[in-house]
């Protein structure tokens, strides 16, 4: 007998190229027994009908029961042989013990339910030496092919990885499991949302499943059913004196009763000297029914079995106190499993262990506090809470808490709403109030302290922040704690990183990477990544590109998961900012579904494709991007991430010839930075602040806002800034008529942006230097080239709108070449280089009237074209242009 091996596609595989050339009537014709193996619902039937499917049509098909024919081939399948009566099994043993040739008979079991364990047909089994036999055993799906069922079921776009690998954890990978909690998660889960890993654990178990489990464990007999329901409260392998002791059985009746369970199927072997059920599914099923004071019993039994194992589990342990109603020893669990989660940097762990028990359980007051200080502080490390929030709210409101704790809550409680919730200013608010409450606690006044120092918000200077962190940087010293000190030299890194200060950069060597102290880690790590953030927008990518690497891994290994996402959205900046566009919008919303409901995380990617929008001409997206639902409040946000979505609302209020509404935002945009003060925050806004200001008569104004700009950065280490003061000083001397000065500013932006390397922003400038060339000189052939190459440039990174008006500024300077034939060239089936240009930025999305603007047409002439360009390309709408231009590009 042979058993097929290799990946699962490669077994069936081989079976259908055995089942051919054993039904093939020029072949040996040795007859075949296929043995179809697996366990209930694994896909036995499913596989048995392929292979079915897929055997020479010349072979006679036969049932149980039927008369095989005289001769020639014959596939004979019989499903489910461990139901078969005895005369059938007896006329299977027959047909069997003296084949025809060219038969291929195939018996697909369950191998939990033979009545007699490896006998197919029973104790008289045997298998005569003419017969080929071929034992195919149908296992658990692995993850990556639970993420193909999820992925067709759900569509692609709705199935992550996480949810595959809740999916097959709840199932044990069985099939017909999948597929029903895949059908109970489309009927409830809107398909408007991504489902989440959570959203499967809420399913509970498939009724297919709980009736075929309930009806195995009923079918143990009643004075051995106890070692199932002890399995079932157990929830996990172990051995037969574990669960004969938790099921109160000893000696042999213990014995007796694991054998009766495996016999009936109800548990089966988990592993060497290990028993229990195939998923967590099936022994919820078994708790959920068995009485009330059975379930209580089993769970304090349990407790007492891992109360004595060294290391104690203490989370589970807590779960099975807390059900057998021991509360005190509930407590004391949940805080040692809570610091112990803590320690080992599995911060987000701890906090839904400890919000379930803050939240639910009846927690005294004195043991209420101690668990509340530990949720905090695990919680400013992890991810979002609004569960987390609303506890910790309710905790300092509590007026019998002594200050120092209310101080310590309180603190983690501003952390909290200032970074995973994105509520700045009331986050800022409670750590003022914190630093009241700690007076005289130098760790955790040290804490609040650096926090209030941290730079992004809008609602203080970059004077008190620097105030903020001297005061911090005395206190962390004098506490003496390695921790605290880690954490506030992280944050005068990132207060010196963000403005350019040249001292900054000492300071990062300076960080403990290599501690023994976990809490001394994860601050390095959140000081890395806030490094790299800043570089980003400093302009300094290869420094950047080695921050982010070294502080995305060291936090990934830490535990620090709300510092290994900022790093991950830092990447996505520096991904635009250099140019690596392909496949960046669908890594940036990827990001923002991630990040759900916490804007500060999110803020980045949609500032990514706000952006990426612009470039393309998808002006109503771009707008959403920055503006609507889920997008950070300008005014509340980060700093840097508004200037930017500024600039790229006044740049697409320029496009639309608002003149008004562009200086309106150039306006709230600039105030905001005059009173933060940190204008290396400026490179994404100036040049267009400055462009609107002076287009709408503001002259003086602009030439203040460019003065301000450049002694902002006076002593800074601020390549980007720089790049675009020069930019800045371009715009407001080719709007002043100095347009020689103009071309000389946008060359030398250029040439600084090309060595960062920021290949957008160096064509921008490009571009603006070569118009100002040709308005000196119309006949200049270098600019009129470079004008072209910056078209290519912008095709290359996506840019479709620049790219358009780079084209017509181009054609509006190119000299006729010489006499043509009268009238219009003639392109026959083929889009004219003006329509191509047309269709590209309306399958963008772009208004006739948007279009006409960029391209300086006649929103009429724009009209013709698209029509001409839908009927030439087969589109059947403006909407199917993209996909017709992408085929006829292919």
């Amino acid at each position: 007998m042979s058993k097929t091996s290799g990946t699962v596609q490669e077994a069936e595989a081989a079976l259908r190229r055995r089942l051919s050339a054993a039904l093939d009537p020029e072949g040996p014709g040795r007859p075949v027994l296929l043995l179809v193996e697996g366990a209930a619902g694994s896909g036995k039937s499913r596989l048995v009908e392929r292979l079915r499917a897929a055997v020479p049509d010349t072979a006679r098909r036969a049932g149980p029961g039927e008369p095989l024919p005289g001769e020639g081939p014959v596939l004979l399948v019989v499903e489910d042989v461990h139901r078969a009566a005895g005369d059938d099994s007896e006329a299977l043993r027959a047909l069997l013990a003296d084949p025809p040739a060219h038969l291929v008979c195939v018996l697909s079991y369950r191998p939990e339910e033979l009545a007699a364990p490896g006998l197919v047909l029973g104790p008289d089994t045997e298998f005569p030496a003419a017969l080929a036999v071929v034992r195919h055993v149908v296992g658990p799906l692995g993850v990556t092919a639970v993420h193909r069922m999820a992925a067709d079921a759900l569509g692609a776009d709705r199935c992550t990885a996480g949810l595959a690998e809740a999916l097959h954890r709840a199932s044990g990978g069985i099939a017909q499991t999948v597929a029903d909690l895949l059908d109970l998660l489309a009927a409830r889960a809107p398909a408007t949302r991504v489902p989440r890993p959570a959203d499967v654990d809420r399913l509970g178990t498939p009724p297919r499943l709980a009736a075929l489990v309930l009806r195995r464990t009923a079918a143990v007999p009643q004075e051995h059913r106890r070692i199932v329901l002890a399995a079932a409260v157990l929830d996990e392998p172990a051995t037969a004196g574990e669960l004969a002791s938790v099921a109160g059985l000893t000696g042999r009746a213990g014995h007796e009763a694991l054998l009766a369970a495996l016999r009936h199927a109800a548990l089966e072997e988990r592993g060497e000297g290990r028993y229990g059920f195939s998923a967590p599914a099936p022994a919820a099923t078994v708790r959920r029914w068995m009485p009330g004071p059975v379930r209580e019993e089993l769970h304090r039994r349990t407790a007492h079995l891992l109360a004595r194992r060294q290391p104690v589990p203490w989370e589970r342990l807590a779960g099975h106190r807390r059900a057998c109603g021991d509360d005190r020893g509930w407590l004391h669990a949940v805080e040692r499993a809570a610091r112990e989660l803590e320690d080992a940097g599995a911060q987000q762990h701890a906090v839904r262990l400890l919000e379930a028990a803050l939240a639910t359980g009846p927690v005294p007051p004195h043991a209420r506090s101690r668990l509340a200080m530990l949720l905090a502080r695990s919680a400013v490390v992890g991810l979002r809470s609004d569960q987390t929030l609303d506890v910790l709210r309710h905790i300092v409101a509590d007026t019998g808490l002594p200050p120092a704790v209310r101080g310590e809550i309180r603190l983690d409680l501003g952390l909290l709403q200032c970074n995973q919730m994105g509520q700045v200013v009331e986050g800022r608010a409670e750590l003022v109030r914190a630093v009241d409450d700690l007076a005289g606690r130098p760790v955790p006044l040290a804490r609040a302290m650096s926090a209030l120092a941290m730079p992004y918000g809008p609602d203080a200077s970059f004077a008190e922040n620097i105030l903020w962190i001297e005061r911090a940087v005395t206190v962390a010293d004098e506490s003496g704690d390695p921790v605290v000190q880690a954490a506030v030299a992280a944050n005068q890194l990132s207060v010196l990183l963000n403005s350019g200060d040249p001292a900054a950069w000492p300071l990062i060597d300076r960080l403990p990477r290599d501690s023994d102290l976990i809490g001394c880690r994860q601050q390095t790590a959140r000081g890395l990544c806030n490094a790299a953030d800043a570089t980003v927008w400093l302009g300094h990518y290869e420094k950047s590109h080695g921050l982010l690497d070294e502080g995305v891994d060291l936090a990934a290994r830490s535990g620090a998961a709300y510092a290994e996402q900022t790093g991950r959205g830092c990447a996505l900046v520096l991904d635009w900012a250099t140019g690596h566009w392909s496949g960046l919008a669908e890594r940036a919303r990827a990001f923002v579904d991630e990040a759900g409901d916490m804007p500060y995380l999110a803020s980045d990617a949609r500032m990514v494709l706000g952006l990426l929008a612009l470039a393309r001409g998808e002006w109503a997206d771009a707008a959403d991007h920055f503006t609507g639902p889920g997008a950070a409040d300008l005014d509340s946000g980060p700093v840097p991430i508004s200037a930017a979505a500024s600039g790229a609302l006044i740049r697409l209020a320029l496009a639309h010839d608002d003149i008004a509404g562009a200086a309106s935002e150039a306006a709230a945009a600039w105030k905001r930075l005059h009173t933060k003060g940190i204008w290396a925050w400026a490179a994404e806004l100036a040049p267009w602040a400055v462009e609107a200001t002076v287009r709408a008569g503001a002259v003086d104004t602009a030439r203040d806002m460019v003065a301000e700009f450049a002694a902002g950065l006076e002593g800074k280490d601020t390549p980007s800034a720089t790049a675009a003061l020069e930019w800045t000083q371009g715009v407001l001397a080719e709007h002043t008529g100095r347009t020689a000065e103009a071309a000389a500013c946008y060359e030398r932006s250029a040439a600084a942006y090309t060595a960062m390397p920021r290949p957008y922003q160096a064509a921008l400038t490009e571009v603006a230097a070569a118009r100002c060339t040709l308005a000196l000189d119309g006949d200049s052939g270098p600019a009129a080239a470079l004008l072209a190459e910056c078209a290519a440039a912008f095709d290359t990174l996506g840019a479709t709108w620049d790219a358009a008006r780079t084209r017509s500024e181009l054609r509006s300077h190119q000299p006729a070449k010489g006499p043509r034939a009268p009238g219009r060239p003639r392109y026959g089936d083929l889009l004219s280089p003006r329509e191509a240009e047309v269709a590209e930025l309306a399958a963008a999305g772009m208004t006739n009237r948007e279009i006409a603007a960029t391209l300086h047409l006649s929103p009429r002439t724009v009209e013709q074209h698209v029509a001409r360009a839908i009927q030439k390309s087969g589109a059947r709408s403006r909407q199917g242009l993209e996909q017709a231009l992408r085929t006829a590009a292919d």
